[in-house]
């Protein structure tokens, strides 16, 4: 059989196009259908390459303990030269284009190979040799989480790669530190807060190369990297690794209109806050994208909170910081104007437990039961029903700031953590 040379050109485009990168630990959802391709050039896939069973979980299950050293790996061939890559995490257990990501490790250059000027011989389950370690932040809230890595590549078709995996965040291994136990006596959700400040300040996921218009062959005008450049992240984080060339022929950083902003339409937007300052926390958008469909979604239920207000975040932290100070209710305060008003803000009905799995139509909504367990509106569906921290109750009912109060208590503070979460800030040292 003969073959002409664009024939033989068309069919060596297409091995490489099937050989691209993929993450292979942590195990990724819905491994059977992930292909190692990147994004695509719309952002309709965005986030976690959406597909049929994107969320399925097929086996996949990853702890990652709180202070832990955690690795991740891939396979593939097609390396591009390498590039910049960026670990985050979001409490969405089925992610979607509102979900909140925040960076917890970046690597500048050299990911996911390093050292290679263009491609790696071989196929798509070529094991790539190199390795990244990060080590898990410890003042992260606990529970159901999702890892996703991203990758923009330094050669090639200006694309984003985009890979999701289930974990599950426990807490760190010995005693709490002074200070938790300072804040333990004194308030619980004080500590459980301080958790979600620090969150918030961690710099959003970046956003590049996709969108609107976006056809990932090229820059795009939105927000783009330069090809044959390591991208500079706009907010890498604390926790930096530096793999690429160390000078100004060898990293560019990104260029176009919307860069900082996620401009696909989700939560995340460019604050200009840092993490000194206790960052803000991200504005929700006037109008909302619809989510991808999802035909399969296994991802287990819980471990999902609301963001809390900057402004009741910077009132906790301050009282926090002074042993003298009693612990106070969160102010009231005036949400923007472009985001939506939630639909209900009291607490409704006798909080019987609802099927998990049902319909549910207000996101975030809580349903306290009988005061001592709960369960959550998540991604469409009532999540299963689980049991308040020990020595303490809600109020019986739904709304969308369920109450956790200590037993024989009167005080009231509205919190959004998993039970897991509570039960650690509770457990003995």
């Amino acid at each position: 059989m003969m073959f002409t040379s664009t024939t033989l050109t068309v069919l060596g485009l297409a091995t490489l196009g099937a050989a691209h990168m993929k993450m292979t630990s942590p195990v990724p959802f819905g491994k059977s259908s992930l292909d190692n391709g990147p994004l695509l050039g719309d952002g309709s896939d965005f986030p976690c390459k959406q597909r049929t069973g994107v969320y399925a979980l097929e086996g996949a299950s990853n702890t990652m303990a709180l202070g832990s050293k955690q690795t991740v790996s891939f396979m593939g061939s097609a390396v591009h030269g390498g590039g910049s890559c960026q670990f985050s995490v979001t409490y969405d257990a089925a992610p979607t284009k509102n979900s909140v990501w925040k960076v917890i490790h970046s690597v500048e250059g050299g990911c996911p190979r390093k050292g290679v000027a263009g491609n790696d011989n071989g196929g798509a389950t070529e094991v790539d040799p190199d390795t990244y370690s990060f080590t898990v932040p410890t003042t992260l809230p606990t529970g159901t989480a999702t890892f996703a890595w991203t990758w923009f590549n330094k050669v090639g078709n200006r694309e984003m790669y985009m890979n999701c995996a289930p974990v599950s965040l426990t807490a760190a291994a010995g005693k709490r530190s002074a200070e938790d136990e300072e804040l333990m006596a004194r308030n619980i959700t004080q500590l459980m807060e301080r958790d979600q400040t620090a969150f918030n300040a961690l710099p959003d996921m970046f956003v590049a190369n996709i969108g609107p218009g976006c056809t990932g062959t090229s820059k795009c005008a939105q927000c783009g990297t330069l090809e044959t450049f390591d991208v500079v992240f706009p907010k890498p984080g604390d926790s930096v690794d530096l793999f690429g060339g160390s000078t100004s022929t060898a990293t560019a950083t990104p260029v176009g209109t919307a860069c900082g902003a996620n401009y696909l339409g989700g939560a995340v937007a460019a604050t200009g806050a840092s993490a000194a300052t206790g960052g803000a926390s991200p504005a929700a958008p006037a109008t909302p994208a619809s989510p991808a469909p999802v035909a399969t979604n296994t991802a287990p239920p819980g471990g999902v909170f609301a963001t809390i207000a900057t402004s009741s975040a910077a009132t906790l932290a301050t009282s926090a910081s002074s042993p003298a100070a009693s612990p106070v209710a969160p102010a009231a305060s005036t949400p923007a104007a472009s985001a939506p008003a939630p639909a209900s803000t009291g607490t409704t009905g006798s909080g019987s437990a609802i099927a998990a799995g049902t319909a549910c139509t207000t996101e975030g909504m809580w349903n306290c039961i009988s005061g001592t367990s709960f369960q959550q509106c998540a991604s469409g569906a009532w999540s299963a029903v689980q049991s308040v921290a020990a020595g303490t109750t809600c109020t019986a009912g739904q709304s969308m700031a369920m109450n956790i109060v200590a037993s024989g208590t009167k005080q009231k503070r509205a919190v959004r953590f998993s039970g897991e979460h509570i039960r650690r800030n509770l457990q003995s040292s």
